[in-house]
Protein backbone atom coordinates (compact mmCIF):
# COMPACT_ATOMS: atom_id res chain seq x y z
CA UNK A 1 0.00 0.00 0.00
CA UNK A 2 1.25 3.67 -1.12
CA UNK A 3 0.22 7.23 0.00
CA UNK A 4 -1.36 7.34 -3.60
CA UNK A 5 -3.33 10.43 -2.93
CA UNK A 6 0.04 12.16 -3.07
CA UNK A 7 0.51 12.69 -6.68
CA UNK A 8 -3.61 13.27 -6.85
CA UNK A 9 -4.73 16.54 -8.07
CA UNK A 10 -7.00 18.75 -5.95
CA UNK A 11 -8.98 19.85 -9.35
CA UNK A 12 -11.85 21.31 -8.62
CA UNK A 13 -12.32 20.62 -5.55
CA UNK A 14 -9.78 22.59 -4.69
CA UNK A 15 -11.22 25.43 -6.47
CA UNK A 16 -14.26 25.53 -4.65
CA UNK A 17 -12.81 25.15 -1.43
CA UNK A 18 -10.34 28.22 -1.90
CA UNK A 19 -13.83 30.56 -2.37
CA UNK A 20 -14.48 29.48 0.93
CA UNK A 21 -12.11 29.66 2.77
CA UNK A 22 -12.32 27.63 6.37
CA UNK A 23 -10.97 28.12 9.86
CA UNK A 24 -8.38 26.07 11.10
CA UNK A 25 -9.30 22.41 11.59
CA UNK A 26 -9.14 22.82 15.56
CA UNK A 27 -12.47 22.42 17.37
CA UNK A 28 -14.16 26.03 17.63
CA UNK A 29 -15.42 25.02 20.98
CA UNK A 30 -12.34 24.05 23.05
CA UNK A 31 -10.41 25.65 25.60
CA UNK A 32 -7.24 27.39 24.67
CA UNK A 33 -4.73 25.86 27.07
CA UNK A 34 -2.25 27.18 29.46
CA UNK A 35 1.68 26.65 28.54
CA UNK A 36 3.88 26.83 26.21
CA UNK A 37 7.44 25.71 24.92
CA UNK A 38 10.58 26.17 25.71
CA UNK A 39 11.07 29.49 25.14
CA UNK A 40 7.19 30.23 26.70
CA UNK A 41 5.56 30.36 23.08
CA UNK A 42 2.12 28.85 23.05
CA UNK A 43 1.31 28.03 19.18
CA UNK A 44 -2.27 25.89 20.57
CA UNK A 45 -3.47 22.49 18.79
CA UNK A 46 -2.26 21.76 15.38
CA UNK A 47 -3.57 19.53 12.60
CA UNK A 48 -0.94 17.62 10.63
CA UNK A 49 -2.54 15.86 7.66
CA UNK A 50 -0.48 12.67 6.58
CA UNK A 51 -0.14 11.48 3.29
CA UNK A 52 -0.86 7.54 3.83
CA UNK A 53 -2.22 5.06 7.09
CA UNK A 54 -0.18 5.59 10.50
CA UNK A 55 2.76 3.17 9.48
CA UNK A 56 6.61 3.75 10.27
CA UNK A 57 6.67 5.97 7.08
CA UNK A 58 5.46 8.46 9.85
CA UNK A 59 7.65 7.33 12.65
CA UNK A 60 9.76 10.53 13.01
CA UNK A 61 6.02 12.59 13.50
CA UNK A 62 5.10 10.10 16.23
CA UNK A 63 8.35 10.17 18.12
CA UNK A 64 7.29 14.22 18.71
CA UNK A 65 4.44 13.56 19.60
CA UNK A 66 5.47 10.74 22.14
CA UNK A 67 8.96 12.07 23.47
CA UNK A 68 7.29 15.60 23.76
CA UNK A 69 9.19 17.43 20.93
CA UNK A 70 5.66 18.96 19.88
CA UNK A 71 5.33 19.85 23.42
CA UNK A 72 8.43 21.39 23.71
CA UNK A 73 8.26 23.40 20.86
CA UNK A 74 4.98 25.34 21.93
CA UNK A 75 2.05 23.24 20.58
CA UNK A 76 -1.13 21.64 22.95
CA UNK A 77 -1.73 18.89 20.79
CA UNK A 78 -1.21 17.85 17.59
CA UNK A 79 -3.71 16.09 15.61
CA UNK A 80 -1.93 13.37 12.84
CA UNK A 81 -5.12 12.75 10.67
CA UNK A 82 -4.28 9.67 8.04
CA UNK A 83 -4.51 10.29 4.39
CA UNK A 84 -4.69 9.11 1.67
CA UNK A 85 -6.59 12.67 1.33
CA UNK A 86 -6.98 15.65 -0.84
CA UNK A 87 -3.89 17.06 0.92
CA UNK A 88 -2.96 20.28 -0.52
CA UNK A 89 -6.70 21.29 -0.54
CA UNK A 90 -6.70 20.32 3.52
CA UNK A 91 -3.58 22.62 3.69
CA UNK A 92 -4.52 25.49 1.58
CA UNK A 93 -7.69 25.51 2.98
CA UNK A 94 -6.32 25.49 6.56
CA UNK A 95 -8.19 22.74 7.28
CA UNK A 96 -4.73 21.37 8.26
CA UNK A 97 -2.03 23.30 9.04
CA UNK A 98 0.81 21.37 7.65
CA UNK A 99 0.75 18.36 5.13
CA UNK A 100 3.14 15.99 4.11
CA UNK A 101 3.15 15.81 0.42
CA UNK A 102 5.81 16.05 -2.71
CA UNK A 103 7.02 18.05 -4.97
CA UNK A 104 4.82 16.21 -7.98
CA UNK A 105 1.41 17.33 -6.25
CA UNK A 106 2.05 20.21 -4.82
CA UNK A 107 3.80 21.97 -8.09
CA UNK A 108 1.05 20.62 -9.75
CA UNK A 109 -1.60 21.98 -7.72
CA UNK A 110 0.06 25.57 -7.22
CA UNK A 111 0.57 25.60 -10.74
CA UNK A 112 -3.27 24.43 -12.30
CA UNK A 113 -4.93 26.12 -9.31
CA UNK A 114 -2.74 28.69 -7.87
CA UNK A 115 -2.78 27.17 -4.62
CA UNK A 116 -1.10 29.41 -2.09
CA UNK A 117 1.38 26.39 -1.08
CA UNK A 118 5.17 26.17 -0.05
CA UNK A 119 7.25 23.26 0.70
CA UNK A 120 8.98 24.29 3.48
CA UNK A 121 11.28 21.11 4.04
CA UNK A 122 11.77 17.93 3.34
CA UNK A 123 11.79 14.84 5.08
CA UNK A 124 13.20 11.88 1.75
CA UNK A 125 15.60 13.19 -0.17
CA UNK A 126 14.86 10.57 -3.08
CA UNK A 127 11.31 10.17 -3.49
CA UNK A 128 10.60 6.53 -2.77
CA UNK A 129 8.29 5.68 -6.33
CA UNK A 130 9.21 2.48 -8.24
CA UNK A 131 8.27 0.40 -11.10
CA UNK A 132 7.64 -3.00 -8.78
CA UNK A 133 8.37 -6.54 -10.84
CA UNK A 134 8.74 -9.91 -10.02
CA UNK A 135 12.17 -11.32 -10.64
CA UNK A 136 11.32 -14.45 -12.01
CA UNK A 137 8.40 -12.26 -14.39
CA UNK A 138 8.62 -9.08 -15.41
CA UNK A 139 12.18 -8.31 -14.03
CA UNK A 140 12.04 -4.88 -15.02
CA UNK A 141 15.69 -3.44 -13.83
CA UNK A 142 15.85 -0.69 -16.49
CA UNK A 143 13.84 1.52 -18.36
CA UNK A 144 14.40 -0.04 -21.52
CA UNK A 145 12.87 -3.13 -20.04
CA UNK A 146 9.62 -1.53 -19.67
CA UNK A 147 9.20 -1.96 -23.90
CA UNK A 148 6.51 -4.46 -24.65
CA UNK A 149 5.31 -4.79 -21.23
CA UNK A 150 1.84 -4.27 -19.17
CA UNK A 151 2.57 -2.24 -16.43
CA UNK A 152 0.11 -1.43 -13.62
CA UNK A 153 -0.63 2.16 -12.75
CA UNK A 154 -2.86 4.05 -10.78
CA UNK A 155 -4.97 6.84 -12.16
CA UNK A 156 -4.30 10.43 -11.37
CA UNK A 157 -1.36 11.93 -10.91
CA UNK A 158 0.84 8.45 -10.67
CA UNK A 159 -0.04 8.10 -14.30
CA UNK A 160 1.37 11.62 -14.85
CA UNK A 161 4.82 10.03 -13.53
CA UNK A 162 4.62 7.00 -15.13
CA UNK A 163 4.36 9.11 -18.37
CA UNK A 164 6.85 11.45 -17.57
CA UNK A 165 9.21 8.20 -16.42
CA UNK A 166 8.61 7.17 -19.74
CA UNK A 167 9.76 10.88 -21.70
CA UNK A 168 12.44 11.42 -19.63
CA UNK A 169 13.89 7.69 -20.71
CA UNK A 170 13.20 7.82 -24.23
CA UNK A 171 10.24 5.13 -24.78
CA UNK A 172 7.02 5.59 -27.06
CA UNK A 173 4.19 5.14 -25.03
CA UNK A 174 2.89 3.25 -27.51
CA UNK A 175 5.48 0.63 -26.56
CA UNK A 176 4.30 0.07 -22.82
CA UNK A 177 0.62 -1.16 -22.08
CA UNK A 178 -0.78 0.28 -19.68
CA UNK A 179 -3.64 -1.28 -17.11
CA UNK A 180 -5.52 0.51 -14.48
CA UNK A 181 -4.99 -0.56 -11.16
CA UNK A 182 -5.65 0.44 -7.73
CA UNK A 183 -3.22 0.31 -4.54
CA UNK A 184 -3.12 -3.63 -3.82
CA UNK A 185 0.14 -5.21 -5.85
CA UNK A 186 -2.31 -8.15 -6.70
CA UNK A 187 -2.66 -7.75 -10.38
CA UNK A 188 1.32 -8.18 -10.00
CA UNK A 189 1.46 -11.50 -7.62
CA UNK A 190 -1.25 -12.87 -10.23
CA UNK A 191 0.50 -12.53 -13.27
CA UNK A 192 -1.95 -9.94 -14.48
CA UNK A 193 0.77 -7.07 -15.02
CA UNK A 194 4.72 -7.26 -15.19
CA UNK A 195 5.15 -4.17 -13.57
CA UNK A 196 3.29 -2.31 -11.21
CA UNK A 197 3.57 1.40 -9.67
CA UNK A 198 4.81 1.08 -6.31
CA UNK A 199 6.35 2.85 -2.94
CA UNK A 200 9.91 0.71 -2.55
CA UNK A 201 9.02 1.12 1.15
CA UNK A 202 5.83 -0.49 0.94
CA UNK A 203 4.47 -2.83 -1.96
CA UNK A 204 8.35 -4.00 -2.66
CA UNK A 205 8.40 -5.26 0.93
CA UNK A 206 5.02 -6.56 1.39
CA UNK A 207 5.58 -8.56 -1.71
CA UNK A 208 9.20 -9.83 -1.01
CA UNK A 209 7.65 -10.90 2.81
CA UNK A 210 5.22 -13.43 0.53
CA UNK A 211 8.54 -15.36 -0.46
CA UNK A 212 8.88 -13.45 -4.01
CA UNK A 213 12.19 -11.92 -5.27
CA UNK A 214 11.37 -8.56 -6.88
CA UNK A 215 13.24 -6.22 -9.07
CA UNK A 216 12.57 -2.54 -8.71
CA UNK A 217 13.28 0.43 -10.89
CA UNK A 218 13.57 3.55 -8.87
CA UNK A 219 12.31 6.23 -10.24
CA UNK A 220 14.74 8.68 -8.40
CA UNK A 221 17.46 6.71 -10.11
CA UNK A 222 16.48 6.40 -13.14
CA UNK A 223 15.77 10.07 -14.68
CA UNK A 224 12.67 11.53 -12.09
CA UNK A 225 14.41 12.71 -8.89
CA UNK A 226 12.15 14.47 -6.78
CA UNK A 227 12.07 15.37 -3.06
CA UNK A 228 8.62 13.68 -1.26
CA UNK A 229 7.23 13.37 2.07
CA UNK A 230 7.84 17.32 2.09
CA UNK A 231 6.08 19.52 4.71
CA UNK A 232 3.73 22.04 2.78
CA UNK A 233 2.05 24.97 4.47
CA UNK A 234 0.20 28.12 3.37
CA UNK A 235 1.68 31.62 2.12
CA UNK A 236 -0.32 33.12 4.98
CA UNK A 237 1.27 30.22 7.70
CA UNK A 238 4.92 31.47 6.67
CA UNK A 239 4.40 35.13 6.60
CA UNK A 240 2.18 35.90 9.51
CA UNK A 241 3.26 32.84 11.83
CA UNK A 242 6.69 32.01 11.11
CA UNK A 243 7.74 31.27 14.42
CA UNK A 244 4.69 28.76 14.33
CA UNK A 245 6.31 27.04 11.21
CA UNK A 246 9.84 26.59 12.67
CA UNK A 247 8.45 25.67 15.76
CA UNK A 248 6.97 22.97 13.94
CA UNK A 249 10.04 21.98 11.65
CA UNK A 250 11.74 21.99 15.11
CA UNK A 251 9.74 19.00 16.40
CA UNK A 252 9.93 17.37 13.56
CA UNK A 253 13.43 17.33 13.23
CA UNK A 254 13.88 16.25 16.78
CA UNK A 255 11.05 13.50 15.90
CA UNK A 256 13.54 11.89 12.87
CA UNK A 257 16.54 12.36 14.85
CA UNK A 258 15.17 10.29 17.38
CA UNK A 259 13.53 8.07 14.66
CA UNK A 260 16.41 7.50 12.86
CA UNK A 261 18.66 6.15 16.07
CA UNK A 262 16.00 3.66 17.01
CA UNK A 263 14.59 1.50 14.06
CA UNK A 264 12.93 -0.95 16.77
CA UNK A 265 10.96 1.46 18.40
CA UNK A 266 10.05 2.90 14.87
CA UNK A 267 8.52 0.35 14.06
CA UNK A 268 7.01 -0.58 17.83
CA UNK A 269 5.15 3.06 17.61
CA UNK A 270 3.40 2.30 14.45
CA UNK A 271 2.00 -1.25 14.58
CA UNK A 272 1.66 -1.11 18.88
CA UNK A 273 0.42 2.22 19.11
CA UNK A 274 0.01 4.97 16.22
CA UNK A 275 -0.92 1.81 13.93
CA UNK A 276 -2.78 -0.51 16.32
CA UNK A 277 -5.62 -0.58 14.71
CA UNK A 278 -4.27 -1.19 10.95
CA UNK A 279 -2.85 -5.13 11.81
CA UNK A 280 0.33 -4.12 10.47
CA UNK A 281 3.14 -6.66 10.33
CA UNK A 282 6.15 -6.01 12.69
CA UNK A 283 8.87 -7.41 10.54
CA UNK A 284 7.21 -5.15 7.52
CA UNK A 285 7.52 -2.02 9.54
CA UNK A 286 11.18 -2.46 10.92
CA UNK A 287 12.68 -3.34 7.56
CA UNK A 288 10.51 0.18 6.11
CA UNK A 289 11.79 2.31 8.96
CA UNK A 290 15.31 0.79 8.16
CA UNK A 291 15.16 1.20 4.42
CA UNK A 292 13.30 4.41 4.63
CA UNK A 293 16.63 5.92 6.18
CA UNK A 294 18.32 5.56 2.62
CA UNK A 295 15.98 8.08 1.30
CA UNK A 296 15.85 10.51 4.16
CA UNK A 297 19.69 10.25 4.88
CA UNK A 298 21.88 11.38 1.79
CA UNK A 299 25.51 12.79 1.47
CA UNK A 300 23.67 16.24 1.45
CA UNK A 301 21.81 15.47 4.43
CA UNK A 302 24.84 14.42 6.60
CA UNK A 303 26.73 18.12 5.41
CA UNK A 304 23.72 20.67 5.65
CA UNK A 305 21.08 18.58 8.50
CA UNK A 306 17.76 16.98 7.84
CA UNK A 307 14.85 18.37 6.12
CA UNK A 308 17.56 20.80 3.86
CA UNK A 309 17.12 21.06 0.31
CA UNK A 310 20.41 22.06 -1.67
CA UNK A 311 19.88 24.25 -4.88
CA UNK A 312 21.38 21.36 -6.99
CA UNK A 313 18.44 18.75 -5.96
CA UNK A 314 15.85 21.97 -6.40
CA UNK A 315 17.23 22.27 -9.79
CA UNK A 316 16.63 18.54 -10.32
CA UNK A 317 13.14 18.54 -8.97
CA UNK A 318 12.36 21.47 -11.37
CA UNK A 319 13.46 18.86 -14.54
CA UNK A 320 11.69 16.72 -12.97
CA UNK A 321 8.33 18.96 -13.37
CA UNK A 322 9.19 20.16 -16.70
CA UNK A 323 9.29 16.23 -17.98
CA UNK A 324 5.56 15.56 -16.42
CA UNK A 325 4.39 18.70 -18.14
CA UNK A 326 4.41 20.79 -14.79
CA UNK A 327 5.99 24.31 -15.57
CA UNK A 328 7.03 25.86 -11.67
CA UNK A 329 9.62 28.58 -10.67
CA UNK A 330 11.76 27.19 -7.73
CA UNK A 331 10.53 30.49 -5.49
CA UNK A 332 6.66 29.43 -6.28
CA UNK A 333 7.54 26.08 -4.96
CA UNK A 334 10.26 26.09 -1.85
CA UNK A 335 10.75 28.50 0.64
CA UNK A 336 13.02 27.22 2.76
CA UNK A 337 13.85 30.77 4.48
CA UNK A 338 12.64 29.22 8.03
CA UNK A 339 14.11 26.24 7.74
CA UNK A 340 17.70 28.04 7.17
CA UNK A 341 16.82 30.57 9.88
CA UNK A 342 16.00 27.69 12.39
CA UNK A 343 19.14 25.48 11.84
CA UNK A 344 21.30 28.73 12.18
CA UNK A 345 19.86 29.82 15.68
CA UNK A 346 19.79 26.00 16.49
CA UNK A 347 22.96 24.18 15.00
CA UNK A 348 22.46 20.91 17.02
CA UNK A 349 19.42 20.55 14.83
CA UNK A 350 22.10 19.43 12.21
CA UNK A 351 23.75 16.91 13.96
CA UNK A 352 22.55 12.97 12.86
CA UNK A 353 22.10 10.07 14.90
CA UNK A 354 25.95 7.91 15.05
Amino acid sequence: MTSRSRTTRAGALLAAALLSLSACGEDADAEPAAGGGEGGSDFGAITLQLSWIKNAEFAGEFFADTAGHYEDAGFTSVTMDPGPGAIETLVATEDADFGLSNAVSTAQVISEEDAPLKIVGTKFQKNPFTILSLADGGDIATPEDLVGKKIGVQAGGNETLFDALLEVNGIDPSDVEKVPVEYDPAPLIDGEVDGFLAYITNESITVQAQGMEVTNLPFADNGLPFVAESVITTERMIEEEPEKVKAFLEAEIRGWQDALADPDESARLAVEEYGKDLKLDMAKELEQAEVQTGLIVTPDVEANGLFTITDELIEQNLATLAAAGIEIEAEDLFDLSLLTELLEEKPELTELPS
